[in-house]
């Protein structure tokens, strides 16, 4: 006797498999992520491919296999039909994916991430790019960047890994609007002194921390109004992709032991 579960999930990725079927990794509301097959869903005939397009907001119904989950029945809830029409915003969801596929383990139901993800898809899908005329592609980037580092900053920091942005890591000193350093391995931002004597971290400068801390308080407001975004990008993507690095490392270190 196979039990039937019902849930509301973001398909995230899809694989082919065999000559009809699709292996789909799912986020779901009340299992977490999710490895769901749906067989002979390639088929023009399936009744079940309509709903399981990747970045589809749907409602999943499957039975316990003994290989896979199966899926049975869907449901689709939204498409977010805007974010589709584009190609920054289809890159910033698949990043998004690809940082579910790689930071959560394990079929866990977690509700700050499921509302984290879904807040961050209807952002994505709703924002307006206020680009002023005549100003250059980053000035669109930027915005669309900052709600991809919105959702990465806050997903490393429920999972544990929130950074210190206020008070220097190594000698606990409140921090000044000056030179400052990230570092991967101490958790946070250091202090020029303690750059210098530690040689460690990477240089960055008040405003980026500025921006991280706004990420964190999930001040909105604030975060859409600054200006020149597309100037601190750079420091941005560079501290992201190193302190995602570092966690990586650790957990599979970990996971080793």
């Amino acid at each position: 006797m196979f039990f039937h579960y019902r849930t509301q999930g973001f398909i995230l990725k899809k694989i082919d498999r065999g000559e009809a079927d699709q292996l789909f990794t799912i986020y779901t509301k009340d299992f977490g992520k999710l490895e769901v097959l749906g067989k002979a869903i390639r088929k023009i005939s399936s009744k079940l491919r309509s709903g399981m397009e990747i970045f589809y907001l749907s409602e999943i119904e499957f039975i316990q296999g003994k290989t896979y989950k199966t899926l049975t029945d869907i449901f689709l809830i939204k498409k977010f039909q805007n974010l589709r029409k584009n190609l920054e915003r289809l890159a910033i969801a698949k990043n998004i994916s690809d940082d579910i596929d790689n930071f959560v383990k394990g079929e866990e139901p977690d509700e700050k991430i499921w509302h984290l993800l879904r807040e961050t898809f209807e952002r994505l899908d709703k924002l307006k790019i206020a680009c002023p005329v005549g100003s250059p592609p980053a000035f669109l980037r930027g915005e669309l960047e900052i709600l991809y580092y919105y959702f990465f900053w806050n997903l490393i920091s429920i999972l544990g890994y929130k950074p210190e942005l206020y008070f220097c890591v190594a000698c606990q000193k409140k921090l000044k609007p000056e030179k400052l350093y990230f570092s991967a391995k101490e958790g946070g931002i250091i202090c020029g002194d303690c750059a210098k004597r530690y040689k460690t971290g990477i240089e960055t400068k008040p405003e980026v921390v500025k921006i991280l801390r706004k990420i964190l308080e999930k001040d909105w407001k604030i975060l859409l109004r600054l200006r020149n975004i597309e100037e601190y990008l750079e420091v941005m993507e560079t501290i992201s992709q190193n302190y995602s690095a570092f966690i990586l490392e650790k957990r599979n270190d970990n996971m080793n032991k």
